[in-house]
This record gives C-alpha cells, sequence and structure tokens, in this order.
C-alpha cells in the first residue's frame, strides 16, 4: 500500500492508496514541534483502528509547505518502515513543468496540484485551493505550472478581523440572510462570506483575462472549504477534494517508472 502525505499549515492529511482506490484517510492537527516517534505513535494508532500495521506500507510519498515537518516525517519512514521516501520538491520529476522565475519557491502543493490536474483533468485550468492560504494556479494546456496568486484563507482573514478589532467576535463562516446585514453577526458574515466569494470570482475573471487561453479554461477547487463556497458561485466548475492526495500517488508512479 501506498502512504501519502499532504502536511499544510493547518492540516496533516493521510491517505493509504490500495487497489486503485482511497482505502483510508486520516486528519491530524499540524504541530511544528513534535518528534516522529509522537507521529509515528499517531499513524500507527490510525491503522491499528482499522485493522491495519506499519507492515502494509510499501512506499510513501511527502508533500510539505511546513519545512520542520518534511525532515520529521522523513526520518519517521526512515526508523519504522526503513526505506526512502519520496519528497516532493521543485527537481522531482512530476511530468509538469515549472515556468515561474524563480522554480525553487514553488510550494509543493501548488506542484502536487498541477501534477494531479494535468493527470486527471488536462488544461487550461485554474485550481483553487482554499487552505489556511487560499492560492490560485494557472495549469497550461501542455502542462506546465505558470503560477497564480496567493491570499489568506477565509479562516484567517475571519481570525485577523476578531484579533483587531475589540467589539467582534467569531462567528459562523456562512452566508448570512442577506448581504445587508443588520446586525453585526449578519454584516460580519456578509463581509467575510460573500467577501470572499467575490475575491474568488474576481481572481478568477482576472486570471482567466491574463491566460489569453484559446480553449475554456476549467476551473477545479479544493480544500475544506470548496464545497460551500461552490453552492454560492458559477465559477468554479468541480470540486476535487483528494486533488493533492492525488498528486502525490501520480507522482509517486511517474517516479517508480523512470
Amino acid at each position: 500500500m501506498l502512504l501519502v502525505v499532504d502536511i499544510g499549515n493547518t492540516n496533516v492529511h493521510f491517505g493509504l492508496w490500495h487497489n486503485n482506490s482511497w482505502a483510508l484517510s486520516w486528519r491530524a492537527r499540524t504541530v511544528e514541534d513534535k518528534m516522529p516517534d509522537e507521529y509515528a505513535v499517531l499513524l500507527r494508532n490510525f491503522l491499528e483502528a482499522d485493522g491495519l500495521s506499519l507492515d502494509v506500507i510499501t512506499g510513501v510519498a511527502i508533500g510539505s509547505v511546513v519545512p520542520p515537518l518534511t525532515l520529521v516525517f522523513a526520518q519517521l519512514v526512515r526508523r519504522y518502515m526503513g526505506f526512502e521516501p519520496l519528497i516532493v520538491t521543485n527537481k522531482t520529476n512530476t511530468g509538469v513543468r515549472i515556468e515561474i522565475d524563480q522554480p525553487e519557491q514553488a510550494g509543493a502543493d501548488r506542484i502536487i496540484n498541477t501534477a494531479a490536474v494535468h493527470a486527471l483533468y488536462g488544461g487550461p485550468a485554474i485550481v483553487i485551493d482554499l487552505g489556511t492560504a487560499t492560492t490560485f494556479d494557472v495549469v497550461s494546456v501542455d502542462g506546465a505550472y505558470q503560477g497564480g496568486a496567493i491570499a489568506p484563507g477565509i479562516v484567517v482573514a475571519h481570525d485577523a478581523l476578531v484579533e483587531h478589532a475589540a467589539k467582534l467576535h467569531k462567528v459562523d463562516i456562512v452566508p448570512p440572510p442577506c448581504a445587508i446585514g443588520k446586525n453585526t453577526i449578519h454584516a460580519m458574515q456578509s463581509g467575510v462570506f460573500w467577501g470572499y466569494v467575490s475575491l474568488v470570482e474576481g481572481l478568477v475573471q482576472r486570471i482567466k483575462t491574463a491566460m489569453h487561453a484559446e480553449q475554456r479554461v476549467k476551473v477545479i477547487a479544493t480544500g475544506g472549504l470548496a464545497p460551500l463556497i461552490h453552492q454560492h458561485t458559477p465559477i468554479i466548475d468541480m470540486i476535487a477534494p483528494e486533488l493533492t492526495l492525488d498528486g502525490l500517488r501520480i507522482i509517486y508512479d511517474l517516479n517508480q517508472k523512470s
């Protein structure tokens, strides 16, 4: 079985690929100061809950935007599984080209998502990843990562507003009854939720214009809030909940064959 590990700023997402499908997936909080042994216990517990052990894992692919945890998980794999993991960087054979000014600055998640979209959906496309940050990534028709945009995630924006405004408190991130808020809660929900939807729509339109694409540009969204945002805008064509996990297993397979 292939274990893929998507290490994000908020969560670590584990996926177990077996018989051409995701057999299992788990999420844990990202804790930068955890040791390899601590994450090993967590992973072992996840597996044992489903009647499995570390012995079933024959390969590991890691994508990380948290450098300290990249090292932690690499050590975990070496110590408890006895082999080297595949760690995705800008130098990894991913099946896509990186066409930005400084390829070494491309986040692993953005490279991985581009590889997944190129393999599964084709280009031209815009990938929206709604996480701690919201990223917009451009995939060309021939499979090149051409850059994009980075904005604060909706939760980050909400929390920053609450932190810096003494009279404002946390609210549920859902659309209010009306865009014109008649109380503080609805006013905040309007500004945060509808403001965020408008951010997504506006950036996608600007990116499409800048792409000068001769074909229709597909817009694919992933991340925890993608389904909610998708319900309230026609700008997103499809949701791909496991896009980053798919990219990791596609890149792993590619490197096994090369």
